[in-house]
């Protein structure tokens, strides 16, 4: 599935080095604010021990992990959404994102200069999310004055939706997110052609020094404390360090460097696992002698549109999915097994694929 989650920031905070880690297209880091004038796009790979489990059963020649698009935006500065600095090229991009992880400095480096002279990740939290809200106001008055004149020709559907409009137009005015205005799920309708960029769910990583990577800092406290009442995820990543960690030629030797820095796994897998939660992803699995393969899915989506992200084929002819449960599978060890223990299910297309299910699908086409 085609869905991109965006890394956003102001400039010279760690968003990069942070791309860099986790993606295979390596991206050029430097000291200069605004010295990069295009997003970066990697495709990373979903770290899932289930995969590797999945092989202790079932031997296979092949194994295929899921993955998730990720955008480096390049760092947005203050009045970005009237022209300033690359600016509004800029908000486009995170325009065409479906989540956003919002990268915070939290770490003093005199080496490296912010581009509002002192180490704030508050204030800087609340400049982005101001730009943000100010093209998303933009948006909203432009659309409320097409529908206004609709509205006045008694077209019903139109002052509904201008009421929404106003709903959220009155919650920017007051600097707060879209994602949060008191509107009905089904009234986002009228917002949905807008792709608001403070609707997009959102989570903050706080960029720490190597010293802070287990229990943050003054800091990262803040940014906690700021965003308290939010129920929105913070995680704690020191960039520099998952870069040294991930540029180790071994697998022992960053199990190594992970236990001497008090980690027990990269920060930089939470973060991909976290970038995959928030894109209200989950996986499901086909498995065999070829090959074992994770593959991406809606919550909440069916047998059918899991089919469909195999091959368009399986949806148009799909007849039944046979099922059993990741759990099942790895405690009885095999698809036999599990039809003699009852736990081999034969599922129609109204089944809601729950994560981690083991899907055969029967197709006619």
């Amino acid at each position: 599935m085609a869905l991109k989650c965006g890394i956003v920031g102001l400039t010279n905070i760690g968003k990069t080095t942070i791309f860099n880690c986790f993606s295979e297209t390596k991206a050029e880091v430097t000291n200069f604010s605004y010295s990069t004038d295009k997003s970066n796009l990697g495709t990373v790979k979903v770290p899932d021990q289930r995969l590797s489990e999945l092989e202790a059963k079932q031997p296979t020649e092949k194994i295929i992990p899921t993955v998730v698009d990720i955008i480096d935006v390049p760092g947005i500065a203050k009045g970005a959404s009237e022209g300033e600095g690359t600016g509004n090229k800029f908000l486009g991009d995170i325009r065409n994102t479906d989540a956003l992880i919002h990268v915070l400095r939290c770490f003093e480096d005199e080496n490296l200069s912010h581009v509002e002279g002192s180490i704030d990740p508050v204030r800087d939290m609340e400049i982005l999310n101001f730009e943000l809200q100010v093209k998303d106001l933009e948006s909203i008055e432009k659309k409320i004055v097409k529908l206004e004149k609709n509205a006045k020709a008694n077209d019903k559907d139109a002052k509904k939706g201008l009421e929404v409009l106003l709903i959220y137009k009155e919650h920017l005015v007051n600097f707060k997110p879209a994602y949060t205005a008191p509107v009905k799920e089904e009234d986002t309708r009228f917002v949905k052609d807008l792709n608001l960029l403070t609707i997009k769910p959102v989570l903050y990583v706080c960029n720490v020094d190597e010293n802070s990577a287990v229990q943050g800092n003054k800091y990262t406290e803040a940014v906690q404390n700021a965003l308290q009442s939010e129920n929105l995820q913070v995680l704690i990543i020191a960039a520099a360090l998952e870069a040294d960690i991930a540029g180790l030629p071994s697998p022992e030797e960053r199990k190594e460097f992970l236990e001497d820095a008090g980690l027990n796994e990269p920060g930089i897998d939470k973060l991909i696992r976290a970038a995959y939660e928030l894109l209200n992803l989950q996986t499901f699995f086909t498995v065999g002698p070829k090959e074992i393969h994770a593959w991406t899915l809606k919550k909440g989506m069916t047998a059918p549109e899991a089919a469909g992200v195999i091959h368009s084929d399986l949806q148009k002819g799909f007849i039944r999915a046979e099922v059993m449960h990741f759990n099942d599978f790895i405690e009885l060890g095999s698809e036999q097994k599990c039809k003699e223990k009852g736990k081999f299910y034969v599922e129609g297309k109204n089944y809601i694929v729950e994560d981690g299910d083991i899907l055969n699908i029967r197709f006619n086409v």
